[in-house]
């Protein structure tokens, strides 16, 4: 299992550029969206100043937090009216004071890099995880199953490898 600090660690040649890119996120999340986006915002930026080599050494800060946060809106659906927090790309880009066509090109790059699709269980929301059915897929003895269907044990098996982010409330007090 991968080491907790490691998870948190960003390289110390790159820790100025993540100072300015979570510098931009954290104020965007905090304005505009919610602290959910601040944190994963913050995760993600982290990921990427780890990768060899890290796409966020060229170009600007303000156009890589952006691209970041427009990659989880996406995951997220942050463009969707009937969710909280919503924004548009337009308002989100507006936010950052970048064109989207510059967002568009960073966000290509993020994806990319981190193999990222929409409802990806490793950037979803915490307040979403329920609602998304990916977080709950996994793999036991060779067939794919939805782990809130299958007993306490395995529940618990999953949870303690870090696969789901919590044992589901109405399966709790069953054995």
């Amino acid at each position: 299992m991968t080491d907790p600090a490691r998870l948190n660690s960003v390289p110390k040649k790159m820790l100025s550029v993540y100072e300015k890119i979570v510098g931009l996120t954290d104020d965007v999340c905090d304005k505009h969206l919610n602290s959910e986006y601040r944190d994963l915002a913050r995760a993600m930026t982290r990921v990427l100043c780890r990768k060899r080599p890290s796409p966020l050494t060229s170009g600007q800060p303000r156009t890589w937090a952006c691209g970041i946060v427009y990659v989880l809106g996406r995951i997220n659906f942050l463009g969707d009216k009937s969710i909280t927090p919503c924004m548009t790309t337009a308002d989100l880009c507006a936010a950052f004071e970048v064109g989207e066509s510059t967002v568009h090109a960073k966000s290509r790059v993020i994806e990319e890099t981190l193999g990222t699709r929409p409802l990806d269980p490793r950037w979803t929301l915490p307040s979403f995880a329920e609602k998304n059915p990916l977080v709950w897929m996994a793999e036991v003895n060779g067939l794919l199953v939805d782990l809130r269907h299958m007993p306490r044990e395995v529940q618990e098996i999953a949870f303690a490898k870090g696969l789901i982010p919590y044992i589901p409330a109405d399966r709790k007090d069953r054995s």
